[in-house]
């Protein structure tokens, strides 16, 4: 009852997605009349049946219902409560249910929430999302149905990949899904400015928003899918260049650039055509994201299904969904009015810049990930990794970075570089200072050592825009901006510490007997079975000393799920300020010696605390943003009463 309820939900919710798109693409024609009376209804409803749908997979999961296809391949009695939850969106079925629950409930907000717009604009954006969402509403009835029933219930169920039982996967998901969400309502307003011919200050304002929560979401995913790889895999890598990490980096990459534009847009009025472009390469991003690893044409273990004929319907979803728009975009750009002028020597100027290195990057990365793919087709294996995306991304990130030391300095319009050369020079001189004594120190990579000079200019910078200025009365946006771009600094040098400094030990060690990775020893102490509730696992006990201190106790595993059957290597780490002793143990030798596999990682905490930080920053500016807004919405309201109180 509770998976029909559920299915009921999802195609009610379906039915209002064709209503709000039908009404909203009338009413526009019609100027508007009793039509446009239905549209916000109808969004905000479909996004509560949507979200019921949701809830009601969420409790079949949690029940372990085994009349359900999707519950008994994904999940087991057996299972810790919180990974029954997690399994409702870790496979392809739920994670599309999830996306367009989000989706439709963002829907819901806007036609709720949003009264800046002209109608026109909102009744147009209202029905380029319902368009987007019947697509995916049609994917999941037709051809992903998570709520279809087994001929006969099940006596167990099949469980969910072992390495995906983390509490990491509980995040991980969902932050990316709102964050490609996110870029979809901001596909919905560059659609419905461009139908509207309504590119101006105030669509951005209502945009920003959104673009600004994608993108901290998309932060925030990113940043926990790379700590989650580097502790479950057993690896030590914190990026890989996998094709779907890669599918997750491009949207965030568009975003990064979009939010920049959209910004100021809203402020200065400028960058109006740029701003509605990237508001579509944005979404094609996650579009395209979709796509990959949904569609069996990656083996990885982020990817979710392996049947060619899903990967035909997201493609034909991504040619429609992205020609449309890139078809409306060559109509209609002639007709959207340039802007406001500015100098190169201004933050526009220097947004722009930065923008353009970023679209850079961005296609660096889209062509590493899609070659090896096309020449496949063609019988032809190509691997793309480091070597390719390391060296050649850097031709871009390092003049980005550059540029980002002086944006924030900048006036608005048109500047001096004169009227900053103090600043910039204590940066240059910080960032030389450094260099020098990287490569005096020791031999290191050329990429390690200008990215750990880069990060300390950058890290100084980043404070700038604040000095001489009154901390107390320094607008939140403003400190959302400083926290974000030391944030990655941070992250900065977290990565190039890590790739300069970090050392590897391999051994073989009998119980009882030692082995030293950079400041470290570590004592094979003893090594004993244990069990969870549904594997079992031959676990390690390390004592570990930096530099002859207080033993750390570390537990490596390596498991032995069956449910589903999978052996999988749990590392374990001892943290310190100064960064991370990453610890394995392997199989046992027939001379009784285990296996260890142990890494000194020096600051490599850095790289996640600087994505948090990053997420941090753009929290702030969004407070700052929405304060801004509700402040100016008041302002114009009682205008508006004292205008009508001095008519009357």
């Amino acid at each position: 009852m509770i998976a029909e309820l559920g299915l009921t939900a999802l195609w009610l919710a379906a039915a209002l997605s064709v209503l709000q798109l039908v009404a909203g693409a009338l009413a526009l024609r019609d100027e508007g009349g009793e039509l446009a009376k239905l549209v916000r209804p109808a969004a905000i409803l479909q996004g509560l049946l949507a979200g019921f749908a949701f809830l009601m997979l969420l409790y079949l999961f949690a029940v372990t219902d085994l009349s359900v296809k999707l519950v008994e391949t994904n999940s087991h009695s057996a299972k810790p409560m919180v990974f029954k939850l997690a399994g409702a969106w870790g496979n392809h079925e739920g994670s599309m249910l999830l996306w367009i629950t989000v989706m439709a409930l963002a829907g819901g907000l806007i036609a709720l929430a949003e009264r800046r717009l002209p109608e026109k604009t909102m009744l147009a954006t209202l029905a380029a999302q319902a368009f987007v969402g019947l697509g995916f509403y049609a994917f999941l009835l037709l051809s992903s149905n998570p709520f279809e029933r087994l001929p006969m219930p099940a006596l167990e169920g099949r469980g969910l990949n072992p390495l995906l039982q983390d509490i990491g996967l509980a995040f991980h998901p969902p932050t990316l899904y709102f964050g490609y969400v996110g870029l979809s309502v901001a596909f919905s307003f560059a659609v419905g400015a461009l139908v509207t011919r309504q590119v101006n200050p105030v669509f951005a304002r209502a945009m920003r928003p959104w673009v600004l929560g994608a993108w901290i979401f998309l932060t925030l995913g990113i940043t926990a899918g790379s700590y989650w790889a580097y502790y479950e895999l057993g690896w030590g890598g914190w990026w890989f260049w996998d094709p779907v990490e890669n599918a997750s980096l491009m949207p965030w990459l568009a975003a990064t650039a979009l939010l920049h534009s959209v910004g100021v847009l809203a402020a200065r009025d400028a960058l109006r055509t740029w701003t509605i472009m990237l508001g579509v390469v944005a979404f094609s991003m996650s579009m395209l994201g979709t796509f990959l690893v949904r569609s069996g044409i990656l083996t990885s273990v982020h990817a979710f299904a392996v049947d060619p004929e899903r990967g035909t319907f997201i493609l034909f979803l991504l040619v429609l969904y992205i020609g449309g728009a890139l078809l409306l975009f060559g109509l209609r750009a002639a007709t959207v009015a340039e802007g406001e002028r500015f100098r190169v020597t201004s933050r526009e100027g220097a947004l722009v810049i930065n923008n353009v290195m970023l679209s850079a990057i961005l296609g660096i990365v889209l062509l590493g990930t899609l070659y090896p793919l096309l020449t496949e087709a063609f019988d032809v294996r190509v691997s793309v990794g480091p070597p390719y995306f390391n060296p050649v991304g850097a031709i871009f990130t390092i003049p980005m970075l550059l540029v980002m030391c002086v944006g924030p300095l900048l006036r608005w319009r048109g500047d001096s570089l004169g009227r900053i050369k103090n600043s910039l020079a204590i940066v240059a001189a910080i960032m030389l200072a450094v260099l020098a004594l990287v490569v005096v120190l020791g031999s290191y990579g050329i990429l390690p050592v200008l990215g750990l000079s880069i990060a300390i200019g950058l890290a100084i910078a980043s404070f700038l825009p604040l000095r001489g200025r009154n901390l107390l009365r320094v607008p939140i946006a403003t400190w959302g901006m400083v926290v974000a771009h030391f944030g990655l600094a941070v992250a900065l040098f977290g990565m190039a510490s890590e790739t300069a400094f970090s050392e590897e030990k391999l051994a073989a060690v009998p119980v009882g007997e030692s082995a030293q990775v950079g400041p470290w020893t570590v004592t094979l102490e003893n090594v004993e079975p244990v069990a969870g509730p549904n594997w079992t696992a031959i676990q390690g006990r390390f004592a570990a000393r930096y530099d002859g201190g207080d033993a750390v106790i570390l537990t490596p595993q390596a498991r032995n799920f069956w449910a589903p059957p999978q052996e999988t290597t749990e590392s374990t780490l001892a943290t310190r300020w100064n960064g991370q002793l990453y610890a394995v143990i392997g199989n046992q030798a027939p001379d009784g010696r285990w296996q260890l596999r142990l890494w000194w990682k020096p600051f490599v905490t850095f790289i996640w605390y600087g994505g948090i930080l990053v997420a941090l920053g753009g929290l702030l500016a969004l407070i700052g943003r929405l304060k801004s807004d509700l402040k100016r919405r008041y302002v114009k309201s009682r205008l508006a009463d004292r205008a009508a109180e001095v008519a009357a």
